[in-house]
């Protein structure tokens, strides 16, 4: 393990836990502003998760072992995964364990910890919320892993720094199948992050809540960690379709600390423009049922197959 690998390694989790917030606050302003309202400040995130940390906890006198130690599983895989993707280099030390089905594994990992709290103690809500979240999960980790099958069909081989480093290579070649499962990429961050149209994150209206509802018992320092967590998530899908789809700029292992320095605030711009094309993406859509959320997904699926079948058939 080299200087430079160490480095690269830690920096980007330290990005990934202090940025996540920010990428956050950037979507929301963005929303408000083309909503026409008064936009949040970019530090709202950060002021909320300062807060919480200053509350004194209130816990159920039914609840668990588990409902403790969830938001602390759910923020660490949560930063575990930010170590895997790379979104400034691809000679990471944790390049050997940094495979795509390793990362979906750890996302998994976390929804099941947040279901099995949300129901640990008992209320009607947080029970809903978690059918309704394995539910999605059960659609959208399939849909996930077609996509990244896609891409790693291209790079022969499933390590997400590889992928990265063989598509950063390619000088701007347009893969077909890459755009479809573009778009179906986008459909399954939008229900995996439970943004419109699967899910409001500013809403509190039970019969319509996914995310929110497993997160009702949960006070103070654990719900600081579970808001911090579902940032982090958002930037960590932000990174993933970074890798796959636009990986151009990312410090290769050939390249020394300059391309670091440079991969810095090259990320920073594409996360801009990532999230302010969510923001655009949530404005124009309409919430929908919960019982449609399976139709969006399948959509998704779908799109990932065809692209898989056109990088089968065309070669492209």
């Amino acid at each position: 393990m080299t200087t430079l690998a160490a480095i690269t390694q830690l920096l980007e989790i330290a990005i990934a836990i202090a940025a996540a917030p920010a990428f956050l606050g950037w979507v929301n302003q963005c929303r408000a502003w083309l909503q026409n309202r008064s936009a949040p400040s970019l530090l709202q995130p950060y002021r909320g998760i300062h807060k919480l940390f200053h509350k004194e906890a209130v816990i159920a006198e039914n609840a668990s072992g588990l409902f403790r130690v969830a938001p602390y599983v759910v923020f660490a895989t949560m930063v575990a995964a930010a170590a895997i993707i790379p979104s400034l280099g691809t000679r990471l030390p944790l390049s050997t364990a940094a495979d795509s089905i390793a990362l979906v594994g750890l996302l998994a990992t976390a929804r099941v910890f947040l279901a099995l709290a949300a129901m640990d103690v008992g209320t009607a809500f947080g029970t809903l919320g978690a059918r309704r979240e394995m539910m999605l999960g059960f659609l959208s980790e399939p849909a996930l892993l077609m996509i990244i099958f896609v891409a790693a069909m291209i790079s022969q081989t499933t390590s997400l720094p590889m992928i990265a480093e063989h598509l950063s290579g390619e000088t701007m070649a347009l893969y077909p199948s890459l755009a479809f499962t573009a778009v179906a990429f986008t459909l399954v961050l939008l229900a995996e992050n439970a943004r419109i149209p699967i899910d409001n994150p500013a809403t509190h209206l039970e019969l319509t809540m996914i995310h929110e509802a497993m997160l009702l018992e949960y006070s103070a320092r654990h719900l600081a960690l579970m808001e911090w967590g579902a940032s982090l998530k958002l930037f960590n899908y932000a990174c993933i379709g970074i890798t796959l789809f636009v990986p151009f700029g990312v410090a290769t292992g050939a390249q020394g600390p300059l391309a670091l320095l440079l991969a810095v605030p090259l990320l920073g711009a594409k996360l801009l423009v990532a999230g302010a094309a969510l923001a655009v993406l949530e404005t124009v859509s309409a919430k929908l049922r919960v019982f449609r959320a399976p139709e969006f997904l399948a959509t998704a699926f779908l799109l990932a197959v065809l692209g898989l079948l056109v990088h089968l058939l065309l070669g492209a």
